[in-house]
């Protein structure tokens, strides 16, 4: 018997755009993180390269050029590979970086056809070895929430020195970190297969916590816009890619769920 479902998804083909609306000139990299391989403000888009080990970033416009061509340049950014980025959601061209290299790095980067700067507004050191996930604040400007392989640290950009907090430890690998709106809650998910919410104003330890996910494989976490809800992507016990609803009042089970097919991993 298959032990397999069908997935309604599976003949479902994307809509690709015209080769004139492509952005050439792109080497993006095949690294493996925890973190996103590509983010964009509202005029500019950095992403991972595979050039000097996944240390330099990508960087073009939302928007094309005059000639309704995409400029690309390069930027060099750590010693070793950048494992997430996020724009600051204050200032289009302020971009944080982590990376395998143990640091945080906060960028003032320009238009692509403009020279790039030649190095680091912020260098932050948690000293947690490896880290994976980097989130601004969306209230509170110069916040950061930095993501090791346990452990979640908060840091204001302004004071470099130490961590203006560091949250309880995770059981295993912390995978994805998420800001509620309003800034009030910090969410994550983790190898553990354990959803966490945080409130890092009144406690270290998270004011909620459950056993959610059904499988150890790679999940995200993310909080759904104006609400107490959590969205979780992840698999299922048969290997399937699934999307899951929470409220993050009540863990204990989940609102809902769709899958979306079978993993071949």
């Amino acid at each position: 018997m298959n032990r397999f479902k069908t997935s309604k998804f599976k003949n479902t083909t994307p809509k690709i755009a015209k080769k004139d609306g492509w952005i050439s000139n792109v080497r993006a990299g095949s690294f493996t993180s925890q973190g996103n391989h590509i983010k964009s403000s509202t005029r500019l888009v950095a992403f991972n390269t595979d050039q000097a080990g996944g240390g330099m970033l990508g960087l073009t416009s939302v928007e094309p050029g005059s000639d309704g061509k995409w400029t690309v340049t390069v930027i060099p950014c750590h010693a070793d590979l950048i494992t997430d980025l996020d724009f600051s959601p204050f200032d289009d061209n302020l971009l944080a970086t982590c990376s395998a290299d143990e640091t945080v790095k906060l960028w003032r980067v320009c238009e692509p056809e403009q020279e790039q700067p030649g190095g680091a507004e912020v260098t932050l050191c948690p000293g947690e070895g490896r880290l994976e996930l980097v989130a601004f604040h969306p209230t509170s400007s110069g916040l950061l929430a930095v993501g090791s392989t346990k452990t979640a640290q908060l840091w204001d950009t302004s004071r470099q020195q130490s961590p203006l907090a560091a949250l309880e430890p995770h059981g295993d690998q912390l995978q994805s970190l998420s800001w509620k709106q309003d800034g009030s809650l910090l969410a994550s998910s983790c190898k553990d297969k354990k959803l966490r919410v945080f409130d890092p104003r009144a406690q270290l330890t998270p004011v909620q916590s459950a056993q959610g996910l059904q499988s150890n494989k790679d999940s995200r976490i993310l909080w759904v816009k104006d609400s107490d809800h959590i969205l979780t992507t992840g698999f299922d016990q048969m290997r399937g890619r699934e999307v899951r609803l929470w409220d993050s009042r009540k863990l204990g089970s989940s609102l809902g769920s769709a899958n979306l097919g079978t993993s071949n991993g």
